[in-house]
């Protein structure tokens, strides 16, 4: 759970600093110091508790009796897992756009991207917690 945690808040916080890197202009001292907050965020908390956190799942997952396999609820949080995986793979390429000063995409984008993660973590939680089908 603590792995999950720190996954999703650095998958909530990623898409703000873009949002605010897009107002700096290339090459500008403060664009680069949203470079290094974007860099470590990503390589130091995010990839590593999203390593964590597939992990532990795996091994929750292989646990006997833990899952009843014949439910569907787990298969829907599981594909919400993967595209969360998916939008972090996202995430990273965009990360890589701005390091190259590449970025193309405005502010808006990274604003309704941002939401991307909120409700993809709200069908997992309501997959595990209510288990509806």
């Amino acid at each position: 759970v603590i792995a999950m945690v720190a996954w999703m808040a650095g998958m909530f916080y990623l898409p703000r600093l873009y949002v605010y890197h897009c107002d700096m202009a290339p090459g500008t001292r403060e664009s680069e110091r949203f470079k290094v907050m974007e860099y470590r965020l990503l390589k130091q908390i995010i990839n590593p508790a999203m390593i964590a956190t597939w992990v532990f799942g795996i091994v929750l997952v292989l646990t006997p009796g833990v899952i009843d396999w014949s439910a569907g609820w787990w298969h829907v949080k599981l594909t919400a897992v993967l595209l969360m995986s998916g939008f972090h793979g996202a995430m990273s390429k965009w990360r890589r756009d701005f390091m190259e000063d590449r970025n193309r995409r405005s502010d808006r984008f990274y604003r309704i991207a941002n939401e991307v993660p909120t409700v993809l973590l709200a069908i997992v939680v309501i997959m595990v917690i209510v288990r509806p089908f």
